[in-house]
Protein backbone atom coordinates (compact mmCIF):
# COMPACT_ATOMS: atom_id res chain seq x y z
CA UNK A 1 0.00 0.00 0.00
CA UNK A 2 1.43 3.39 -1.02
CA UNK A 3 1.49 6.19 1.54
CA UNK A 4 0.56 8.94 -0.88
CA UNK A 5 -2.99 9.96 -0.11
CA UNK A 6 -3.73 13.35 1.45
CA UNK A 7 -5.30 11.69 4.46
CA UNK A 8 -2.29 9.46 5.11
CA UNK A 9 0.14 12.33 4.69
CA UNK A 10 -1.89 14.40 7.09
CA UNK A 11 -1.73 11.65 9.70
CA UNK A 12 2.03 11.29 9.24
CA UNK A 13 2.54 15.04 9.53
CA UNK A 14 0.44 15.17 12.67
CA UNK A 15 2.40 12.33 14.22
CA UNK A 16 5.69 14.05 13.42
CA UNK A 17 4.47 17.25 15.03
CA UNK A 18 3.45 15.30 18.12
CA UNK A 19 6.98 13.95 18.41
CA UNK A 20 8.42 17.43 18.11
CA UNK A 21 6.05 18.59 20.82
CA UNK A 22 6.90 15.77 23.22
CA UNK A 23 8.38 16.56 26.58
CA UNK A 24 12.13 16.62 26.01
CA UNK A 25 12.74 13.75 28.41
CA UNK A 26 10.33 11.55 26.44
CA UNK A 27 12.01 11.97 23.05
CA UNK A 28 13.97 8.81 22.20
CA UNK A 29 17.48 10.27 22.47
CA UNK A 30 16.77 12.29 25.59
CA UNK A 31 14.90 9.37 27.12
CA UNK A 32 17.92 7.15 26.47
CA UNK A 33 20.21 9.64 28.19
CA UNK A 34 17.99 10.20 31.22
CA UNK A 35 16.39 6.78 31.77
CA UNK A 36 18.79 4.36 30.05
CA UNK A 37 18.37 2.11 26.98
CA UNK A 38 16.20 -0.44 28.78
CA UNK A 39 13.44 2.17 29.09
CA UNK A 40 13.03 2.51 25.32
CA UNK A 41 10.66 0.55 23.15
CA UNK A 42 11.99 -1.40 20.16
CA UNK A 43 10.73 1.32 17.82
CA UNK A 44 12.41 4.05 19.87
CA UNK A 45 15.74 2.22 19.70
CA UNK A 46 15.45 1.83 15.94
CA UNK A 47 14.46 5.50 15.64
CA UNK A 48 17.73 6.50 17.29
CA UNK A 49 19.64 4.32 14.83
CA UNK A 50 18.04 5.81 11.72
CA UNK A 51 18.19 9.36 13.18
CA UNK A 52 15.72 10.95 10.75
CA UNK A 53 12.46 10.07 9.09
CA UNK A 54 11.42 10.76 5.54
CA UNK A 55 9.11 13.35 4.02
CA UNK A 56 5.95 13.57 6.15
CA UNK A 57 7.04 10.60 8.30
CA UNK A 58 8.86 10.98 11.60
CA UNK A 59 11.82 8.79 12.56
CA UNK A 60 9.66 7.11 15.19
CA UNK A 61 6.87 6.33 12.73
CA UNK A 62 9.38 4.98 10.25
CA UNK A 63 10.93 2.87 12.99
CA UNK A 64 7.50 1.43 13.79
CA UNK A 65 7.10 0.44 10.14
CA UNK A 66 10.44 -1.35 10.29
CA UNK A 67 9.68 -3.16 13.55
CA UNK A 68 6.21 -4.18 12.34
CA UNK A 69 7.16 -5.19 8.80
CA UNK A 70 6.70 -8.82 9.85
CA UNK A 71 4.34 -10.45 12.33
CA UNK A 72 7.34 -11.61 14.37
CA UNK A 73 8.20 -8.00 15.14
CA UNK A 74 11.76 -7.22 16.17
CA UNK A 75 12.77 -10.89 15.81
CA UNK A 76 12.35 -10.66 12.04
CA UNK A 77 15.22 -8.17 11.84
CA UNK A 78 17.82 -10.65 13.08
CA UNK A 79 18.85 -11.90 9.64
CA UNK A 80 17.30 -9.21 7.48
CA UNK A 81 19.24 -7.96 4.48
CA UNK A 82 19.89 -4.43 3.30
CA UNK A 83 17.77 -5.16 0.24
CA UNK A 84 14.78 -6.25 2.34
CA UNK A 85 14.99 -3.21 4.60
CA UNK A 86 15.27 -0.87 1.64
CA UNK A 87 11.86 -2.05 0.43
CA UNK A 88 10.21 -0.33 3.40
CA UNK A 89 8.91 3.02 2.20
CA UNK A 90 11.13 5.74 3.61
CA UNK A 91 14.13 3.48 4.28
CA UNK A 92 17.01 4.10 1.92
CA UNK A 93 20.33 2.33 1.62
CA UNK A 94 21.98 4.45 4.32
CA UNK A 95 19.34 3.73 6.98
CA UNK A 96 19.27 0.04 6.02
CA UNK A 97 23.06 -0.14 6.40
CA UNK A 98 22.88 1.52 9.83
CA UNK A 99 20.39 -1.05 11.09
CA UNK A 100 22.21 -4.07 9.66
CA UNK A 101 25.52 -2.82 11.08
CA UNK A 102 23.98 -2.40 14.55
CA UNK A 103 22.50 -5.90 14.41
CA UNK A 104 25.86 -7.37 13.41
CA UNK A 105 27.57 -5.60 16.32
CA UNK A 106 25.02 -7.14 18.67
CA UNK A 107 25.74 -10.61 17.30
CA UNK A 108 29.49 -10.17 17.66
CA UNK A 109 29.18 -8.79 21.18
CA UNK A 110 27.05 -11.76 22.22
CA UNK A 111 29.53 -14.21 20.75
CA UNK A 112 32.59 -12.53 22.26
CA UNK A 113 31.15 -12.17 25.76
CA UNK A 114 33.03 -15.23 27.01
CA UNK A 115 36.45 -14.01 25.89
CA UNK A 116 38.76 -14.58 22.95
CA UNK A 117 39.03 -18.32 23.50
CA UNK A 118 36.16 -19.41 25.73
CA UNK A 119 36.57 -22.70 27.54
CA UNK A 120 33.79 -25.25 27.19
CA UNK A 121 33.06 -27.11 30.43
CA UNK A 122 29.28 -27.49 30.17
CA UNK A 123 26.60 -27.48 27.43
CA UNK A 124 25.41 -24.15 28.77
CA UNK A 125 28.73 -22.62 27.68
CA UNK A 126 27.93 -23.49 24.07
CA UNK A 127 24.42 -22.14 24.50
CA UNK A 128 25.73 -18.82 25.79
CA UNK A 129 28.05 -18.42 22.82
CA UNK A 130 25.77 -19.54 19.99
CA UNK A 131 22.17 -19.14 21.16
CA UNK A 132 21.66 -15.53 20.07
CA UNK A 133 23.40 -16.20 16.77
CA UNK A 134 21.27 -19.23 15.87
CA UNK A 135 17.90 -19.07 17.67
CA UNK A 136 16.24 -16.83 15.05
CA UNK A 137 17.54 -18.59 11.93
CA UNK A 138 14.89 -19.72 9.46
CA UNK A 139 16.91 -22.72 8.25
CA UNK A 140 18.79 -25.42 10.09
CA UNK A 141 22.52 -24.78 10.27
CA UNK A 142 24.89 -27.56 11.31
CA UNK A 143 28.11 -26.28 12.90
CA UNK A 144 31.25 -27.93 14.18
CA UNK A 145 33.02 -26.21 17.07
CA UNK A 146 36.71 -27.17 17.34
CA UNK A 147 38.45 -27.34 20.72
CA UNK A 148 42.07 -27.65 21.80
CA UNK A 149 43.43 -29.87 24.60
CA UNK A 150 42.20 -27.34 27.20
CA UNK A 151 38.66 -27.45 25.76
CA UNK A 152 39.11 -23.88 24.50
CA UNK A 153 37.34 -22.91 21.29
CA UNK A 154 39.74 -22.74 18.36
CA UNK A 155 37.08 -21.82 15.80
CA UNK A 156 33.84 -23.07 14.29
CA UNK A 157 32.67 -23.89 10.79
CA UNK A 158 29.32 -24.39 9.06
CA UNK A 159 28.92 -27.87 7.58
CA UNK A 160 25.42 -27.71 6.11
CA UNK A 161 22.41 -25.48 5.62
CA UNK A 162 18.90 -26.92 5.47
CA UNK A 163 17.06 -29.85 7.03
CA UNK A 164 19.57 -32.37 8.30
CA UNK A 165 20.01 -35.73 6.66
CA UNK A 166 22.85 -38.20 6.46
CA UNK A 167 23.69 -37.29 2.87
CA UNK A 168 24.55 -33.64 3.58
CA UNK A 169 26.02 -34.12 7.08
CA UNK A 170 28.75 -36.45 5.86
CA UNK A 171 31.65 -37.43 8.13
CA UNK A 172 34.09 -36.17 5.52
CA UNK A 173 32.60 -32.66 5.72
CA UNK A 174 32.36 -32.76 9.51
CA UNK A 175 35.95 -33.81 10.21
CA UNK A 176 37.93 -32.19 7.40
CA UNK A 177 38.35 -28.84 9.18
CA UNK A 178 39.00 -30.30 12.66
CA UNK A 179 41.74 -32.46 11.13
CA UNK A 180 43.24 -29.46 9.34
CA UNK A 181 43.14 -27.40 12.56
CA UNK A 182 44.55 -30.26 14.66
CA UNK A 183 41.54 -30.08 16.96
CA UNK A 184 41.61 -32.31 20.02
CA UNK A 185 37.82 -32.60 20.21
CA UNK A 186 34.67 -31.12 18.71
CA UNK A 187 31.14 -30.16 19.67
CA UNK A 188 28.36 -30.55 17.12
CA UNK A 189 25.66 -27.88 17.05
CA UNK A 190 22.56 -27.28 15.01
CA UNK A 191 19.40 -25.25 15.47
CA UNK A 192 15.71 -26.08 15.18
CA UNK A 193 13.82 -23.13 13.63
CA UNK A 194 10.62 -24.43 15.27
CA UNK A 195 12.09 -23.44 18.64
CA UNK A 196 11.72 -26.99 20.00
CA UNK A 197 15.19 -28.52 20.53
CA UNK A 198 14.07 -32.13 20.97
CA UNK A 199 16.08 -34.36 18.58
CA UNK A 200 14.48 -36.09 15.64
CA UNK A 201 15.22 -39.69 14.66
CA UNK A 202 17.50 -38.34 11.92
CA UNK A 203 19.38 -36.18 14.47
CA UNK A 204 20.06 -39.29 16.53
CA UNK A 205 21.10 -41.36 13.50
CA UNK A 206 23.53 -38.69 12.31
CA UNK A 207 25.04 -38.39 15.79
CA UNK A 208 25.50 -42.15 16.06
CA UNK A 209 27.20 -42.28 12.66
CA UNK A 210 29.56 -39.42 13.47
CA UNK A 211 30.44 -40.97 16.86
CA UNK A 212 31.49 -44.16 15.09
CA UNK A 213 33.73 -42.16 12.74
CA UNK A 214 35.23 -40.06 15.52
CA UNK A 215 36.62 -43.20 17.16
CA UNK A 216 38.42 -44.13 13.96
CA UNK A 217 39.71 -40.61 13.29
CA UNK A 218 40.80 -39.93 16.86
CA UNK A 219 38.92 -36.66 17.37
CA UNK A 220 36.42 -36.98 20.22
CA UNK A 221 32.89 -35.63 19.96
CA UNK A 222 32.17 -34.09 23.36
CA UNK A 223 28.51 -33.29 22.69
CA UNK A 224 25.84 -32.62 20.12
CA UNK A 225 23.73 -29.64 21.13
CA UNK A 226 20.47 -28.62 19.49
CA UNK A 227 19.48 -24.99 19.98
CA UNK A 228 15.84 -23.97 20.13
CA UNK A 229 14.30 -20.64 21.06
CA UNK A 230 16.16 -19.88 24.28
CA UNK A 231 16.44 -23.58 25.21
CA UNK A 232 18.81 -26.35 24.21
CA UNK A 233 19.07 -30.14 24.14
CA UNK A 234 22.38 -31.81 25.01
CA UNK A 235 23.01 -35.36 23.82
CA UNK A 236 25.65 -35.65 26.57
CA UNK A 237 23.23 -34.63 29.31
CA UNK A 238 20.75 -37.22 28.03
CA UNK A 239 23.43 -39.95 27.99
CA UNK A 240 23.29 -40.27 24.19
CA UNK A 241 27.03 -39.52 23.95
Amino acid sequence: MLYNSKEENAVDTKTSLMINEMAESERPREKLTVKGPESLTNAELVAILIRTGSKNVSALDLARRIVNMDKEGIRSLYNISIEELSKVKGVGNAKACQIVAALELGKRLSKSSMGHRPRITHPEDISRIYMEEMRYLKKEIFKVVMLNTKNEVICDTDVSVGSLNSSIVHPREVFVEPIRRSANSIVLIHNHPSGNPDPSAEDKNITKRLLECSGLIGIKILDHIILGDGVYYSFKEHSLI
